[in-house]
């Protein structure tokens, strides 16, 4: 009888579990039509309906200048045709940055900056989901490679008056879709920066030397690993080469760079 009674039990749990589980789905579901019917989903640049969360609807996507091979091996610059092999741009060939890829998702312009100023000012979080795709999809060879994630730092009465540093955002979300470990606190930013916008390269750079420095326990975390460095933006790069600095001068074996947009011309750096 014992040995019966057991045999029942191994029965009934199976189904027990499967009935949870299927309550659980079904709720899920139901919960997710309720929050559609509350919060209708809609084009995260226009408001536009959709079907879907997190999206864009066809005519704003299309708006997006995404940036795709042919590019520049070096800075990620999109380049007229493809020569074969590894390719250089002329920019990269004259000045060669001390990180050693550089990535964009799309060019710094339309739709994209509207996105991306959503994100920064705006408190629009929920953009960081399209935002880590996008990501992921860019930088898929700089994170087969990477070691660590690691964020361009904001100093801190910035950080304070915006509540949040947009880059990040954007690391943890990469960090939870490639897996790749993300370290927020591996650079300071140490001194205040006037803003980049209408700088002429040379300018940014004396803008941003030494204000970044390697955190205390920075140095064991980026010692001998490849670091992805990411930031919202790139103009000029001059910001993200100060970064690679501090990051190669702590150890770092190599640093490449991911960002959502770059500025492709040279005319937009003041936008």
């Amino acid at each position: 009888m014992v040995v019966s009674g057991k045999g029942e039990s191994n029965g009934a749990e199976p189904q027990t579990r499967s009935a949870f589980s299927a309550f659980f789905v079904n709720a899920r579901a139901l919960a997710g039509r309720l929050a559609d019917t509350i919060v209708p989903p809609v084009c995260l640049a226009c408001q536009a309906p959709l079907s879907v969360h997190h999206a864009l609807c066809p005519e704003c996507w299309c708006q997006i200048d995404f940036i795709r091979a042919p590019l520049c091996d070096r800075l990620g610059l999109p380049l007229p045709f493809d020569t074969g092999g590894v390719m250089i741009s002329a920019a990269a060939a004259v000045r060669v940055p001390l990180y050693h890829r550089a990535r964009a998702v799309a060019s710094y312009d339309g739709v994209m900056r509207q996105l991306i100023h959503r994100f920064k000012y705006h408190d629009r979080h929920d953009i960081r989901r399209l935002f880590g795709g996008w990501l992921l999809q860019a930088g898929h060879e700089l994170l087969d490679t990477a070691d660590v994630i690691v964020p361009v730092p904001l100093n801190r009465l910035r950080l304070l008056k915006r509540r949040f540093n947009q880059a990040a955002i954007l690391g943890g979300e990469l960090s939870r879709r490639s897996g790749v470990k993300h370290s927020p606190m591996v650079l300071h930013r140490v001194r205040a920066t006037r803003s980049q916008v209408g700088l002429t390269h040379a300018q940014r750079r004396q803008n941003v030397r030494g204000a970044f420095v390697i955190a205390p326990m920075g140095r064991s975390i980026v010692q001998g690993r490849r670091v992805l460095l990411v930031d919202d933006v790139v103009t000029t790069g001059a910001t993200v080469e100060a970064c690679a600095k501090v990051l190669l001068d702590a150890g770092a074996v190599a640093v490449d760079v991911l960002a959502l947009a770059l500025v492709t011309e040279p005319e937009r750096m003041t936008t």
